[in-house]
């Protein structure tokens, strides 16, 4: 049965998600850039916090499913590999109806979750053999790796980059619309994280983190867990990923494979929230928006000063996050039943 807490805080959010358009109709991209950060933390946390395998390479999933998005809505109306489109400086200006741009556009994001989901299932095969700060280096160099070979595939727009095709609404709408789309997977990837984790799976994904050898040891079939907690990852990052190119307009291969910025960004707001919880990656995630976003409005020039500040305090004061120092501070207010005798007890011995 859900807790109360529990349901204010989805009534709390849902409302938020719906009425945010409106209240704040200037805000509507930055918020749904929040709900993208929300399913980037979220998904991140499969691994990085429930199974202990730190990953700086999900970025790969949402730059291919970028690009895959792109060749998807462009090639299903236009002939494949016309250089004039896929020329970043648009020789041509191709017109899509508005059925041609919302059908390219749903199945671009449906395409770019497929493709991101092959090849997590690729690369988990060898990807999986690395354990700890290994499998960490080799997932940032599998990142590092595919921007530098879209760079190369001139069919793709090669270095130069690749123009999206142009929403055919109104620029009011335009923002409302991925507005929407940015919330509903943000949403989805949420409830699919919370029915995975309340299964047998949360179970075994934690029994890894612990000590892998001794879930093997024991029969759990571990690779086929970390296989199952990659793709549901890489299908959502592929998604929200076509989704970003869309509202980006344009993609190359800082757009499609940011590193630097949403690379890490996604793993500071995990730390910032709290790792291995359900919603510690969803607070990391709005706490870790509202102060970049203020930061680079009124504070430019010191924004990445503040940020860097908050990650220290977060990793000397607060090493188990916010929610992790919440749920040792008060384990009441989430439901942790603590044997107060057994604490008594130990406070007499010692």
């Amino acid at each position: 049965m859900m807790r109360r807490s529990t349901f204010i805080t989805y009534a709390g959010l849902g409302l938020f998600g719906i009425l945010g358009p409106i209240l704040f109709p200037a805000y509507t991209l930055s918020i749904a850039y929040l709900w993208m950060m929300v399913l980037m933390a979220s998904t991140w946390d499969i691994l990085g916090g429930q199974m202990g395998y730190n990953s700086l390479g999900n970025i790969t999933f949402f730059g291919v499913g970028m690009y895959v998005s792109a060749i998807i809505q462009i090639a299903i109306f236009y002939e494949p590999g016309v250089r004039e489109y896929t020329s970043a400086m648009g020789a041509i200006k191709p017109e899509f109806t508005d059925q041609q741009y919302y059908w390219g556009i749903f199945l671009g994001i449906f395409g770019g979750a497929i493709a991101a989901l092959a090849l997590s299932l690729i690369f988990s095969t060898f990807m999986f053999g690395l354990r700890g700060p290994y499998f960490a280096i080799g997932s940032l160099g599998l990142a590092i790796a595919a921007a530098e070979i879209t760079v190369t595939i001139n069919y793709v727009g090669g270095a130069s980059g690749i123009s999206m095709p142009m929403f055919p609404g109104d620029i009011e709408f335009r923002s409302v619309f991925f507005y929407i789309l940015c919330f509903i997977l943000a949403v989805l990837a949420h409830l699919v994280i919370r029915g995975m984790l309340s299964t047998q799976f949360g179970l075994a994904i934690n029994a890894i983190r612990d000590d892998e050898d001794k879930a093997e040891a024991m029969g759990l079939p571990t690779l086929i867990y970390k296989q199952i907690g990659w793709g549901v990852t890489a299908v959502f990052m592929g998604a929200i990923g076509a989704v970003a190119g869309n509202m980006a307009g344009f993609i190359d291969k800082e757009v499609a494979y940011p590193v630097p910025t949403f690379g890490i960004f996604m793993v500071a707001m995990v730390l910032l929230g709290g790792k291995g919880t359900l919603w510690g990656p969803v607070l990391g995630a709005i706490i870790f928006h509202i102060v970049k976003e203020t930061t680079w409005t009124y504070l430019l020039g010191w924004q990445w000063v503040t940020l860097g500040l908050i990650l220290i305090i977060n990793i000397v004061y607060f090493q188990q996050g916010i929610m992790g120092w919440l749920q040792s501070k008060y384990p009441e207010m989430f439901g942790i039943v603590v044997d107060q005798s057994n604490i008594n007890q130990e406070k007499k011995e010692s």
